[in-house]
Formats: C-alpha cells, sequence, structure tokens
C-alpha cells in the first residue's frame, strides 16, 4: 500500500462568498418596490371629526427633579399634579404629555409622574432626559 499523504482539507470561501453577494445583488435589482408598498397595511387613524381644523391639542409640560415635580415653572405634589392633569385630560385626550426627567431626578417620581397619566387615559406621552 502506498502511504498517503494526510493532508488537511481545505475549504475555500471566497468562491462561496462571490456566489451570495451575486445572490443578494440579483434579488436587490430584481425586487419590485410596488408589490411591497402594495401588501404594506398601515393605515392612520381617522381624523376627530369633533375637533376643529386649527385647535392644536394642549402641551403638559412636566419636568421631574430630585425633590418632585415642576408643572408651568412652579413645583407641585403627587396630588397637585393629578389634579392637574385630571383637568386637562377632560378637555382632551390627546393632549401631548412631555415628562422631562433631570439627571438626579428619582425613578419612582417618573413612574409616578406615568401612573397618573395612564389613569387618566393620556394618550400622546413622551419622556426625555434632561
Amino acid at each position: 500500500m502506498a502511504a498517503r499523504s494526510q493532508e488537511d482539507a481545505k475549504v475555500e470561501m471566497t468562491p462561496m462568498i462571490d456566489v451570495v453577494f451575486q445572490l443578494l445583488i440579483f434579488f436587490v435589482v430584481t425586487l419590485k418596490q410596488e408589490d411591497i408598498l402594495s401588501k404594506l397595511m398601515a393605515s392612520r387613524p381617522a381624523p376627530d371629526p369633533t375637533a376643529k381644523p386649527d385647535q392644536q391639542p394642549d402641551l403638559i409640560d412636566i419636568t421631574v427633579h430630585k425633590h418632585g415635580f415642576i408643572f408651568k415653572g412652579k413645583p407641585v405634589s403627587l396630588e397637585g399634579l393629578d389634579r392637574t392633569i385630571e383637568r386637562y385630560s377632560r378637555g382632551s385626550k390627546n393632549a401631548n404629555v412631555i415628562i422631562r426627567c433631570t439627571s438626579d431626578s428619582k425613578q419612582r417620581y417618573l413612574v409616578q409622574a406615568m401612573d397618573i397619566c395612564s389613569k387618566y387615559k393620556m394618550k400622546n406621552l413622551s419622556i426625555f432626559s434632561m
């Protein structure tokens, strides 16, 4: 018997990568964009029929800091914030609520503010860090 040389089998990756890139380019070039857009089911909600066209929803700006809440530049307690959000929610559930958190604010104050907004079913809620 002749002795065989024990060479390690090597798999060349370069041709496989070339084939993958060629297939990728083929599918990108042959893709029809209108097919995707016709199948996309993204509907916007209907506008509120009772709202006036020039009526803008109110803006509720709450700042959460180390010691509590600030609303319209004045410190407010949790109960005061609750009453204020309740009053605004009577006018419109679509009012924009912005909660700004300072870097030293406590997490529980943020959660309390979010709970109050949820309690009165405020829909448009944004949270920012300052």
